[in-house]
């Protein structure tokens, strides 16, 4: 479960990170990760986008649950004040739904420090 202030709850900062964050495909999500310009102190947020083409309600909940299960051991390596969203693509077996999440951070995560360094 994701503590209350990592929620992502509104619809434009869900759009900024889809839009305008760095993104990274794997075989069964789309992991966006926005780092904001503006220093601020306030924890990492992350919100999913889970969508019909995986299921049923039954199938979508038990997939969310399980990506909330592997996100929230990462919600401290994000940077701070950063908005992550993990979109679900297609129906997947879930088996191996935290090792692809853990993978999916590591690679933004990266290259969100490539991107800094540029800068």
């Amino acid at each position: 479960m994701l503590p209350v202030d990592a929620r992502l709850t509104s619809s434009s900062d869900f759009a900024r990170a889809t839009k305008s964050g760095i993104r990274v495909t794997s075989e069964n999500f789309v992991g966006y990760l926005y780092i904001s310009p503006v220093t601020n102190h306030a924890s990492a947020k992350c919100g999913l986008i889970i969508n019909k083409t995986v299921g049923g309600s039954v199938q979508r909940h038990r997939l969310a649950r399980k990506v909330r299960h592997a996100v929230a051991p990462h919600i401290g390596s994000l940077p701070t004040g950063s908005l992550f969203v993990v979109r679900a693509l297609k129906k997947n077996d879930d088996k191996n739904v935290i090792t692809e999440i853990s993978t999916l951070i590591e690679k933004l995560i990266a290259r969100g420090k490539k991107i800094e360094a540029r800068a």
